[in-house]
């Protein structure tokens, strides 16, 4: 009769492992705080990362969703703010994961949220009073309770399980900070603000957004830094007298990118068991634009396609509506007068996965993080 009982346990734990996988919803969710897989990615920010949710605000004039945007895209315009892919669609290809969907659109629920949601907004910025220029924008907090109170819930029911299990599964891309700058605190003159104080509001501001991210249970983070916004074509289109960068703008970006990056080293006490990455696209885009030959560019300080100043009713930073492009995009650095050509993201993408520099990412690269081999 022992020996009886002895073989029945085997065949029952065979029993049970097969059921337990012939049911995903079961299997999908891990317990621990390390990243066996990268399931999925949840994005917030602006125009850099958005891939088309301001296509559907009406009373908003940031908008990428016709051509020349996306000539070079498998699927024409769709509201990325380039002439192809940009970083987020590059960094998906790297991870294996298909192109996130945009949470504005109505088609994206139930199951096709299981890889992950886009909540960008092309002009928002990390403050709420960041975009009203482009009239509404889906601010860095709409963002999140977006995330929060309508994706996360639905999440849960797909997966089968709390986000605490699943989250960690998942990395939370957040690229934001340029338009407080542009758009809000140059734009808008702040008073007695100085700009040291208005840039640690800033990253307080945006740390205590991660921080919340963190408590729903994200673990793995990636924060890209500010370009160098003072070098964009926008400036030159705007004021044709300004000769070469702005260089206090440039130094906004880079007290900014510290302070981000420095946050960064703080959070491992603060964010137990998290892992967060500082892409330094900063460094990476100011390399080009210093030597842009030595990287296989040829011009760096016009636009690819067609922008209407100001004075041409336009705002310096937008394609015109069925414009021209160029015909050598790759050679170009900036596809409009802020956004970089697909061919720069590339750069951005790549160097974000593998480089070993860690002025480019820091402290290890994308391909470590995601425990890629």
């Amino acid at each position: 009769m022992a020996r009886e009982n002895s073989s029945f346990i085997p065949l029952f734990l065979l029993f049970l492992s097969l059921f337990l996988c012939f049911f995903p919803y079961n299997c999908c969710c891990s317990n621990n705080n390390g990243v066996d897989q990268i399931k999925g990615m949840f994005v917030f920010g602006s125009s850099l990362v958005d891939n088309g949710n301001n296509n559907f605000i009406l009373d908003n004039s940031a908008k990428a969703n016709y051509f020349p945007y996306g000539i070079d895209f498998p699927f024409g315009p769709t509201g990325r703010f380039t002439n192809g892919k940009n970083v987020i669609d590059l960094l998906c290809e790297r991870l294996m994961l298909p192109f996130i969907p945009r949470f504005a659109d109505p088609l994206t629920r139930g199951s096709k949220i299981i890889h992950g949601v886009n909540f960008a907004s092309a002009a928002s910025g990390i403050l709420d009073s960041t975009g009203l220029i482009a009239g509404n924008v889906i601010t860095l907090n709409e963002q999140m309770r977006n995330f929060e109170e309508v994706t996360l819930p639905e999440l849960e029911a797909q997966l089968g399980c709390k986000s605490a299990q699943s989250l960690p599964q998942y990395l939370f891309v957040v690229g934001t900070g340029g338009n407080d700058y542009s758009f809000n605190y140059f734009l808008n003159p702040n008073g007695n603000t100085s700009l040291e104080a208005f840039t640690a509001n800033l990253t307080l501001t945006l740390s205590q957004k991660i921080k919340r991210l963190y408590s729903l249970g994200g673990r793995t983070f990636i924060v890209i830094s500010i370009n160098p916004i003072g070098c964009s074509p926008m400036i030159k289109i705007n004021k044709p007298t300004q000769s070469g960068c702005v260089e206090e703008m440039n130094r906004a970006a880079q007290l900014f990118n510290r302070q981000l990056m420095s946050f960064v080293d703080s959070s491992k006490q603060e964010m137990p068991f998290s892992t967060l990455v500082f892409v330094n696209s900063y460094q990476i885009l100011n390399d080009i634009l210093q030597n842009p030959s030595s990287q296989g560019f040829e011009e760096a300080s016009r636009p690819c396609c067609e922008v209407p100043s100001l004075s041409e009713g336009g705002n310096g930073v937008l394609c015109k509506r069925g414009g021209q492009a160029c015909e050598n995009r790759r050679n170009h650095v900036y596809f409009d007068g802020l956004h970089p050509s697909e061919a720069v993201n590339i750069q951005i993408a790549t160097k974000a996965f593998l480089s070993p520099l860690k002025t480019e990412v820091y402290p290890i690269n994308i391909k470590q993080l995601a425990n890629i081999v």
